[in-house]
């Protein structure tokens, strides 16, 4: 095999790692969810982050302060953050995670849309037709007049378009802000907005249950720690797409844990989402084709329930701003 085939395999396998450990995170935050109200996980998330991120934004040594370049981006960007990871643990809890990743898939969908007035972007005919197709696929799964939707569908869907803003934001801004401000912000805002509505549905948690959010924050970590590792051996049009692997993951864990078999219209709607996202994917693979390359330039998921992000751990781990 040849060093660039070996070094596309790697990536490829360490991109399945990461998303077949952001599964296993979820399917945590599934069960916990059938006890726990999103918000009160969100905040325990966010709490048990607090010392793994410390120890990592110890290590930026360089010079500057904790005021951002841009304070009304950071703050959406936070906001949003926040948003979308509250309505990502609330799909999870109220949907099948099949049908829940599917509605979350659409977020690539989202960032090239909001790509156009956030950061200029030209989107031509066929990025365009690609975007309407992932749409209809998302109407498929949704299934409006013939299914219920319910506030784990609406919660899907607002988490899919906060999570395309924070994307898009920190594609405006990330290279004018440092690491630590994109890190740091977020991860308070999410302490704190929790904090706020913790005492309206707190629940005594045993500590069995602590100790599975703790996992889930040093999981988020790990499987981030794998994905700067797969944007090293290799380039977003590499490890993206092993972002649809989380499909099988979330049927294999539905079917074995929840009792879980997503129906057909859910499969073909997830099909539609998925083609119409890796040819956007691909397109914007084509010099002449984005100038911003927004979705590919998106190396992390929705719905992290941390500041955590690729772009601004690998700049820290490389030293840079």
């Amino acid at each position: 095999m040849s060093a660039p085939a070996q070094s596309h395999l790697t990536a490829a396998l360490f991109g399945l790692a990461a998303y077949a450990v952001f599964s296993t995170h979820d399917l945590i935050i599934k069960y916990l969810g059938t006890l726990y109200s999103p918000f009160q996980i969100v905040f325990f998330s966010a709490l048990f982050s607090f010392p793994i991120i410390t120890l990592i934004l110890i290590r930026d040594q360089n010079p500057g302060t904790l005021r951002p370049v841009h304070p009304w981006w950071v703050a959406l960007r936070s906001l949003s953050g926040a948003t979308a990871a509250v309505g990502a643990f609330f799909a999870f809890t109220k949907l099948p995670l099949a049908q829940a990743y599917t509605i979350l898939f659409a977020a690539p969908l989202l960032i090239t849309v909001l790509a156009i007035p956030i950061l200029g972007e030209t989107v031509r005919l066929r990025r365009g037709i690609a975007v309407v197709v992932g749409l209809i696929g998302v109407l498929i799964v949704l299934r409006p007049g013939s299914a219920e939707i319910g506030v784990g569908h609406i919660a899907g869907l607002i988490s899919a378009v906060a999570g395309a803003m924070t994307s898009i934001i920190m594609r405006k801004i990330g290279s004018e802000e440092r690491s630590v401000v994109m890190i740091v912000y977020p991860m308070m805002t999410n302490f704190v907005l929790m904090a706020c509505a913790l005492p309206f549905v707190y629940r005594p948690m045993p500590l069995h249950d602590l100790a599975y959010s703790a996992v889930t924050a040093a999981m988020v970590l790990l499987a981030m720690t794998f994905l700067i590792r797969a944007y090293r051996y290799g380039s977003a049009i590499i490890v993206a797409p092993m972002q649809y692997s989380q499909i099988l993951w979330a049927t294999l864990f539905g079917v074995l844990f929840f009792d879980e078999t997503p129906d057909r219209m859910t499969l073909v709607g997830a099909g539609v989402i998925m083609l119409s996202g890796l040819y956007i994917l691909r397109r914007e693979a084509t010099t002449d084709v984005s100038q911003n390359t927004p979705v590919l330039r998106t190396r992390t998921r929705v719905g992290l329930s941390s500041g955590l992000r690729v772009g601004p751990m690998i700049r820290l781990r490389s030293g840079r701003k």
